[in-house]
């Protein structure tokens, strides 16, 4: 059986101004990255699970665990540009849970349950069921392992979202205030799907903007974009859109963010992963 992972992670500018006008610089970049595969190798007679993956189908329902809502009739969304060819765009498993923590250092404070409503904004607008699997120690990385069985058991990892900065993910520095992004699981006959999650977020630049007026609203924004981007959402040149490159003041997911998040909560199922 194989495992392919393609790690994948947008880079989000993000600045208060005086005004308070939240926005992102247009010097935004994106990178795409090919992971090692991961293998497990055809054998006669039942599969056995490999070291570096879950047993297959661990969490998975014969169907959708939600529904998203009505899509607007919007078509300003771009989503991730799919790396096969015989699939046109890719999302998670809506037929699992998608299950998350928090590493809680360097929090700032008043940042205290940003983060959950910024996930119940994404699921309720994909239909995906987040589970909040509590806190972590796990370290943000570029080069995560999607099976930890030593931290998370016997399933694929959850998405990790992280307080962080420029000194432990150099992909901060400057004016990006936030990185977003997951890679890619398949088995044989399935469906390539989104694995692995991770939002990074700046500490520093959060703690800037929670000393505007409506600072939280703001940081909960950024939250609400990095995770539009875990699940598949790219950017756009909508202003009115909370994932156009340069957002001027948005708080809220707009019509076209949520026409993409509705699609993205139609994914295939795919129950041998």
């Amino acid at each position: 059986m194989r495992r392919r992972r393609v790690g994948l992670r947008v880079a989000t500018a993000l600045v208060l101004v005086l005004v308070a006008v939240l926005y992102a610089t247009p010097s935004l970049h994106s990178r795409f990255r090919e992971r090692v595969a991961l293998q497990r190798l055809p054998l006669p007679g039942p599969l056995l699970p490999g070291p570096d993956v879950p047993p297959s189908g661990v969490g998975a329902s014969a169907v959708p665990l939600g529904t998203p809502p009505p899509a607007p009739a919007s078509t300003a969304y771009r989503l991730f540009e799919s790396p096969v060819d015989d699939q046109e765009w890719v999302a998670y498993d809506p037929c699992r849970p998608l299950h998350y923590v928090v590493r809680p250092d360097n929090a700032p404070s008043g940042s205290e349950g940003l983060v959950q409503a910024a996930v119940a904004e994404v699921s309720a607008a994909t239909g995906l069921q987040f589970i909040d699997d509590g806190a972590t120690t796990e370290a943000p990385s570029e080069d995560r392992d999607l099976y930890q069985p030593e931290l998370y058991g016997e399933s694929w990892v959850p998405v990790l979202i992280t307080w962080t900065g420029p000194e432990e993910i150099p992909g901060l520095a400057g004016d990006i205030a936030g990185l977003g992004g997951s890679d890619y699981a398949r088995a044989p006959r399935q469906p390539l799907v989104f694995e692995g999650g991770q939002v990074q977020l700046d500490a520093a630049d959060a703690v800037d903007t929670l000393r505007f007026p409506d600072g939280r609203a703001y940081v909960q924004a950024t939250i609400m974009h990095e995770l539009a981007h875990v699940v598949g959402l790219d950017h756009v040149d909508d202003p009115d859109e909370l994932m156009n490159t340069r957002n001027l003041g948005l708080t809220a997911f707009g019509e076209g963010d949520r026409a993409g998040l509705a699609l993205l909560g139609t994914g295939p199922c795919a129950p041998g992963l």
